[in-house]
């Protein structure tokens, strides 16, 4: 694996909370069950995706995290429809993305290795996604280019530039590189900022899909818990020429939904009954580049 890659220190150990408040197990499995059989609908139809209407790819969105005993809360700007749109996000839970589409259906990009998934990675291949080789730098110019020639053509693109996922206490920041296509495209950059919290309103880590999690455990530590909100703050859209270049526009964009530097300390959870307490994780340490040599990442 390149050293370039994103990543994040946030692992399900050292930062995902215990679900505090439980639902019953019969709820918990009807929830789990109608879910998987949402998104199996959902990955089947992906190919005709073209001619299902807007309005009901995101109801079929909200109803995925609704599904899993979720509530959603939207709030802010409404996104255009009319135009090409590069929708921006920070990225903590597989939730995001059913989240992302119930504000406007959009193609995402995603990492190249779901291509390759039996089945599932032709469907959605067939369903518009575009794929990062993140293994590939050489790649991204390509990728760049193909993000624009959706944009141009009056589609939305979704992507998570933090290229990772954090947990929602702990946060990366925005990448550059896709940031490109917005500006060859000349789109507006919409960026959203999604939270998670839960039943007293306090910031919950319960929904983030970090590190080495399955995704089995996730999906059934999110089904199990009582109270859990997911909240998307749709921000006042960037429009296109405000900003010289990509990096201008990435930070901008960041500097909205993210709402400052790159956190690097993670607040480790609180234990479970008899266990020691987890240690607080060091900050990040920075890889060294060969000297002359640039690289970026985007997407996620």
């Amino acid at each position: 694996m390149s050293v370039w890659l994103p990543s994040a220190p946030c692992t399900p150990r050292a930062c995902v909370e215990t679900t505090a408040s439980l639902t019953g197990l019969p709820r918990a499995v009807l929830r789990l069950t109608t879910v998987v059989l949402l998104v199996l609908v959902g990955v089947v139809l992906a190919p005709l995706s073209a001619w299902i209407p807007a309005r009901v790819v995101r109801s079929w969105s909200r109803t995925v995290v609704r599904a899993a005993g979720v509530r959603v809360r939207v709030t802010g700007a409404t996104a255009p429809t009319s135009t090409g749109l590069l929708l921006v996000a920070n990225h903590i839970s597989w939730l995001d993305i059913p989240l992302l589409a119930g504000v406007r259906p959009a193609r995402m990009l995603a990492k190249a290795e779901i291509r390759r998934w039996p089945v599932a990675g032709a469907l959605v291949a067939g369903g518009g996604v575009l794929f990062i080789d993140r293994d590939r730098l050489r790649a991204l110019p390509e990728t760049v280019a193909r993000i624009a020639d959706t944009l141009r053509a009056g589609r939305a693109v979704a992507v998570f530039p933090e290229g990772s996922t954090w947990c929602g206490r702990a946060q990366g920041h925005f990448r550059r590189a896709v940031f490109q296509s917005a500006l060859d495209a000349g789109v507006p950059v919409q960026p959203v900022r999604i939270r998670y919290r839960d039943r007293d309103g306090a910031a919950s880590t319960v929904a983030a899909f970090v590190g080495d999690d399955p995704l089995l455990a996730s999906l059934w530590r999110v089904v199990t818990a009582r109270g859990l909100v997911a909240e998307v703050e749709v921000l006042p859209a960037l429009a296109p020429g405000d900003h010289a270049d990509r990096k201008a526009l990435a930070a901008a964009a960041g500097s909205r939904v993210l709402g400052g530097p790159p956190q690097r300390q993670l607040v480790a959870p609180t234990p479970r009954h008899g266990e020691p307490p987890t240690p607080r994780l060091a900050p990040r340490a920075r890889h060294r580049r060969p000297v002359g040599r640039r690289v970026e990442a985007g997407g996620g």
